[in-house]
């Protein structure tokens, strides 16, 4: 069984269904089945509870886990994937105990419930609301941002339902399993890694904010700078010519390095590189030179950097050198 693709899971999503999503085998290894939260019927939850471990999880916004009062589980989180566990809550009222499907139901409804306040839900409780990274998948690769970012896509409220695949003799359900598991209800599944290149490919993740014409010794160039909105790195295009609806533009792609384009260190050949470019591309008279910063020392930041050419006086090669 191959993977769905992430359109249809969507769409499956938008419906009210339920979807599994796996995420790497070098992670957690496992399946959760995920709805979006304004779909977590009674029916839905006692699906869930018979087919999973039976903790019921509701991924939800920071700014919402913040208006409700309710803070991390604990500040020191020793958890392997460092999953953001809230304290865990039960609605106060439409609820008895708050363990069956039908009162966790009514729990999760409260949570999205905009005129649900502080004093509404009662802890600990039954129901375990997670903390969402901004950023969703593309800042960590978990089904906690995944859930939200499928109920986002399909135009939904931005939280979700989520729990862990198990088999019949409890064990964690693996992908062999899980795809059988999907095949026996009719479910879909997708991984994690299939929704970032979805969210990569789909969404724009830079925002232009600033342009202006920047006289060099290559000639004239347009700098444009472009924001990430994931973590406000900035980005520059530095254009010459008319690029738009030409063929064949030359473009260097060159990852900062102050070291050598300042400095003009040899310790690498960064800085010639990028010289290199923008004289050939002065030549044709057309191209770009895309600058992207955030990525000193391979990503390692330029303390980090300094401290390696250290061990590669040491006689360390630079691989080894950057990862101690």
């Amino acid at each position: 069984m191959q993977f769905a693709e992430i359109e249809k899971a969507v769409a499956a999503i938008a419906r009210g269904e339920m979807v599994i999503v796996v995420d790497d085998e070098d992670r957690e290894n496992e399946g959760d089945l995920i709805l979006a939260a304004e779909f977590a019927t009674p029916e839905r939850l006692g699906f869930l509870v018979k087919h999973s471990s039976g903790v019921i999880c509701v991924p939800l916004p920071g700014e919402r886990l913040d208006e409700l009062g309710l803070p991390l589980m604990v500040l020191d989180n020793t958890e392997s994937q460092r999953t953001a566990f809230t304290i865990s809550v039960d609605s106060r009222h439409g609820t008895s105990t708050g363990i069956s499907a039908a009162d966790r139901s009514a729990t999760i409804m409260a949570l999205i419930d905009p005129a649900t306040g502080r004093d509404d839900l009662a802890r600990p409780g039954h129901v375990f609301p997670l903390r969402y990274r901004e950023g969703g998948v593309l800042k960590r690769a978990g089904h906690t941002e995944a859930a939200v970012d499928l109920a986002r896509a399909a135009g939904l409220y931005p939280a979700g339902v989520l729990c862990e695949v198990v088999k019949d003799d409890g064990e964690m359900a693996r992908l062999p399993e899980l795809e059988a598991f999907a095949e026996e209800h009719g479910l879909l599944m997708i991984s994690i890694a299939d929704l970032i290149r979805h969210r990569r490919q789909n969404e724009k993740l830079v925002r232009r904010v600033a342009e202006a014409r920047i006289p060099t010794q290559y000639g004239e160039f347009t700098c444009y700078a472009y924001e990430s909105v994931l973590n406000k790195d900035m980005h520059l295009a530095l254009v010459m010519g008319a690029v738009q609806g030409e063929d064949d533009v030359l473009v260097r792609v060159h990852s900062e390095c102050l070291t050598g384009d300042v400095f003009g260190s040899l310790r690498c050949d960064c800085g010639w590189q990028k010289d290199a470019a923008m004289k050939r591309i002065a030549e044709e008279g057309l191209g770009v030179v895309v600058y992207l910063t955030g990525h000193e020392g391979r990503g390692i930041g330029l303390a980090h950097k300094l401290r390696a050419y250290t061990l590669q006086e040491g006689g360390r090669d630079t691989v080894d050198a950057n990862l101690d």
